[in-house]
């Protein structure tokens, strides 16, 4: 009985290795689908859309964009998490997602460091510090002096609450030592109209959303976040230029799996990942809206996300943000 019980877990395991190395030989062989975890038409599922198309020439299956928004990326991200490691469900995943959320919520259903795997980072949106056209001051200088000189915290506008730019203009405030008051906005746009309306006197507000403003004479850029002056944007100096050394904040993205997807199948999805993002028409979109695009190997990523999750989570702590 011992000998026959030994043959058969020694067959059931060649079986799984074989059944394991058939798969990745011949994934993907059906469609992918690529999760969004945000409403159709905004700047995260223009971006999938515009490397679907050569991702999937490059695997050679369909890709199918499916949005599931809701709860800061939480909804898309748990759904990843629970579905099987095969390499046929990815997800858009950003700083909200792997670097916030995990210090901002206290009962995720999912572990952001363990449930969601790299596959490569795709682009990332540099923050811009805005102001409206007739705002007196012209230069990140300028503009701190007169934050000071005010006498009681100065407004600021965001997306929302943990968002990129809520924690860009916390770190801004510390590392300049200034009094802020954050008024949080359901999305980008009202912000950026209380902005233009002088509601508000300023915001951080991404490329993408600020480049048609800023581009018009709309807005007023006072400094970028990024360590270079932005192509779309050459005359706008960096913060780190105009005496913030070393200040970058940026909301970035990047492609994630479930836990316990075969590593070979994570590197075929890294390969067509990389032809997507050298995709000389994807690449002109993506550029045109003022996004960075920054491919990376998984390993790359995962460092970079544990990098961020760390900065960000001392930027959280120290302002004290709660979202729940």
């Amino acid at each position: 009985m011992k000998k026959l019980l030994r043959q058969a877990i020694f067959a059931t395991a060649a079986t799984v290795m074989t059944l394991s190395a058939v798969s990745a030989q011949t994934f993907p062989n059906h469609s992918i689908e690529w999760v969004v975890p945000y409403a159709a038409g905004g700047g995260t599922d223009v971006v999938a859309r515009t490397l679907g198309q050569p991702f999937s020439a490059a695997l050679g299956q369909p890709v199918v964009i499916v949005n599931k928004p809701g709860a800061a990326t939480n909804i898309g991200a748990d759904y990843l998490a629970r579905s099987k490691p095969e390499g046929y469900v990815v997800m858009t995943a950003d700083t909200g997602t792997l670097a916030a959320n995990p210090n901002l919520y206290q009962n995720l259903p999912f572990n952001a460091e363990t449930d969601l795997v790299s596959v490569g980072l795709t682009v990332r949106f540099p923050m811009i510090l805005v102001t409206r056209p007739g705002f007196e001051a012209n230069n990140l200088k300028e503009f701190i002096a007169w934050a000071k000189q005010q006498p009681n915290p100065v407004s600021y506008g965001t997306p929302g609450s943990g968002s990129p730019h809520h924690l860009a203009t916390e770190l801004f405030g510390e590392v300049a030592a200034l009094s802020l008051s954050h008024i949080p906005y359901k999305g980008a746009a009202p912000a950026v109209q209380d902005v233009l309306g002088g509601q508000i006197p300023f915001m951080f507000v991404d490329s993408a959303t600020g480049f048609p403003f800023i581009s018009a004479g709309k807005l007023k850029a006072i400094a970028v976040a990024s360590p270079q002056r932005l192509k779309n944007f050459p005359d706008v100096p960096t913060m780190d230029e105009q005496g913030l050394k070393g200040f970058e904040a940026y909301a970035w993205q990047g492609l994630v799996v479930s836990k316990g997807t075969p590593a070979d199948i994570i590197n075929t999805l890294n390969k067509a990942l990389q032809v997507a993002l050298s995709n000389p028409e994807a690449q002109a979109r993506l550029l045109a809206m003022g996004l960075e695009i920054t491919p990376s190997t998984p390993e790359q990523m995962t460092a970079f996300v544990t990098a961020e999750r760390k900065k960000w989570g001392a930027v959280i702590k120290a302002s004290g943000i709660k979202v729940d």
